[in-house]
Parts: C-alpha cells; sequence; structure tokens
C-alpha cells in the first residue's frame, strides 16, 4: 500500500526541518499547501503526524518512526537522479527554433541560462518547416505564424513588428529621411520573408516603391549582414534586432512600425506534460523576453 507521493516528499521535507514555513521555501510552495499536503497523508494512514505544541512543530511518535523509515528512499531517489545527470546520460532538452531567432536573440542569452541551470542540457535546431509533435522528436519549439497548429498548445512570446533598417555607413553616403529617397538604395529582401516589404509600403500607401532595385537573400540573418555592411536597406523585425539597433550597428529609418498578424509563440505537444526541465526553459525564456520587452518601453 503506498500514500500519495507528492503528500509524502512534502512530509518527509517538512519532518527534515520541523516547520512548515521553512519545507515551504524548499518546496517553492505556499505554507497552507504544505499543510494541506500533510493533511492528506495523515487522512490517508489514519494517524497524526505532527503536533504543534509552545516549542513549535514536532513529530508524534507515529510520524518519527514513519518518517525514520521512509527518508533512506528519498535520498536513494535524490542520489540516484544527481547521478544520472552528473553522468550526463540524461536526455538533453530538445527546442525547435528559427535560425535567426536562434542567431540574433537565444545564442547570446543563453550564458544566462547554463548559470541558472548548469545541468540542463540543450539540443537546439533549426527548422522553418512548422513543427509535428507527432513525428518530431522535439520538447518545445519557438514557432511564427497564428499560433494554431495541430496537436500544440501554444503561448503568445511576442508580436512581428518590422520597420525599415540600414547600417550608419549607408546613412553617410545617402540621404534616407523621406520615402522617396527609397529609390536611390537597393531594397534587401529575405527568400522566407519576401512578404515584409509589399507590406509595410501597402501600410505607408507607396507600394509605388517596390521597384526592381533590390537584392534577395535565402535568409534573415543574411539580409541583415548586408544591410550592417551598408549594401542597402533592410525589412528588420524589430524585436530581434534590438541589440544591433541599441549598438548603433543597425539604424530604423521612417519611423513607421507596423505590426504584422503573426507572431512569434511557444508550442509545446498536446498529447504530453511538459517535463519539468521544459519549464525551467520556459520560465527562463519569458523571463527574458519581459526584460527586453521593458527595456523597450524605457
Amino acid at each position: 500500500m503506498i500514500p500519495p507521493l507528492n503528500p509524502l516528499h512534502v512530509f518527509d521535507v517538512a519532518a527534515r526541518h520541523l516547520s512548515f514555513t521553512r519545507a515551504a521555501r524548499e518546496l517553492r510552495v505556499t505554507q497552507p499547501a504544505v499543510s494541506r499536503q500533510v493533511t492528506i497523508l495523515e487522512a490517508f494512514l489514519g494517524v497524526r503526524l505532527f503536533e504543534r505544541d509552545k516549542a513549535g512543530l514536532r513529530l508524534t511518535s507515529e510520524g518519527n518512526e514513519f518518517h525514520r523509515q521512509i527518508a533512506p528512499a528519498f535520498r536513494i531517489i535524490a542520489q540516484a537522479t544527481t547521478g544520472l545527470t552528473a553522468t550526463g546520460k540524461a536526455q538533453p532538452l530538445k527546442i525547435r527554433v528559427y535560425t535567426t531567432f536562434a542567431a540574433k536573440w537565444l545564442i547570446p542569452r543563453l550564458p544566462s541560462f547554463y548559470v541558472s541551470y548548469p545541468n540542463i542540457r540543450l539540443d537546439i535546431s533549426n527548422v522553418v518547416a512548422p513543427v509535428d509533435f507527432e513525428n518530431d522528436k522535439v520538447d518545445l519549439a519557438v514557432q511564427f505564424g497564428s499560433g494554431k497548429w495541430p496537436g500544440a498548445e501554444t503561448e503568445l512570446l511576442f508580436r512581428d513588428v518590422i520597420q525599415p533598417v540600414c547600417s550608419p555607413k549607408l546613412l553617410k553616403r545617402t540621404r534616407l529621411a523621406e520615402l522617396d529617397d527609397l529609390r536611390k538604395v537597393q531594397l534587401l529582401h529575405s527568400h522566407y520573408r519576401r512578404s515584409d516589404w509589399p507590406d509595410w509600403l501597402m501600410a505607408v500607401k507607396r507600394p509605388d516603391l517596390l521597384t526592381d532595385r533590390s537584392v534577395s537573400f535565402q535568409s534573415s540573418i543574411l539580409t541583415y549582414q548586408a544591410a550592417a555592411e551598408g549594401v542597402g536597406v533592410a525589412m528588420g523585425q524589430l524585436f530581434l534586432l534590438r541589440n544591433e539597433i541599441e549598438d548603433g550597428t543597425l539604424v530604423p529609418l521612417f519611423n513607421a512600425p507596423l505590426e504584422r498578424p503573426s507572431a512569434h509563440y511557444l508550442a509545446w505537444p498536446k498529447s504530453r506534460p511538459m517535463a519539468r526541465k521544459a519549464r525551467s526553459f520556459v520560465a527562463w525564456l519569458k523571463a527574458q523576453i519581459a526584460n527586453d520587452v521593458n527595456r523597450g518601453r524605457a
């Protein structure tokens, strides 16, 4: 006869500390939550495990004997888990992201993730096609689109806001103060974001500026690199180019950002619960994005 394991774990921690408050701190839950779990275990066993007196919380004789017998089991579980992760045999967290998101946003911030979670290994893949959790061996994905994919739960990460950007090198030799000045430069296009320039020019009511004077690249990374080198003007994803804009590598033009209907979403399989290491990565990811959003507002 095995008691429910979560209340059993809470009891073990509370018995070690002889304090529901300190147990709650270790378990990262509230003190009432610890009390409820202990009550559930006491109801299952049919005995009282703790008593309160003037000195504080103490184990009953039954509680003390029960803890003496079950505590080694939790130590064995903890040691086995530590041994498994230390030898590197634990499976990595498999994440799928777009190359541009990885290069421009994720990779520069990964050192802070490993400081917070040194025992979590990441396996990051870059695929343009929408994730298929039924066939792809992926735990999490950052996807761009409507937020609706078969078999996936999703959560909005950030909106897709675009605006023309160029290098200070280009501004030194070419005046780009008015929309008509775009006729003097190359418009840089990304293969996978072919509608960016047409959509933006339509929004500013100047579709006539979409001419053959342009260069197309296979990826957004190459497009932005060309813009940074002064080849022409690219349509930039402002959130992903925050570092380049802040350090002056790229300069936004015309003060006319456009928010697209599509956005970047976090996706995970609907068919299975999110693992603890995945929840840790999600918490870190959302905190980093919130920091960037706050910086942008400032």
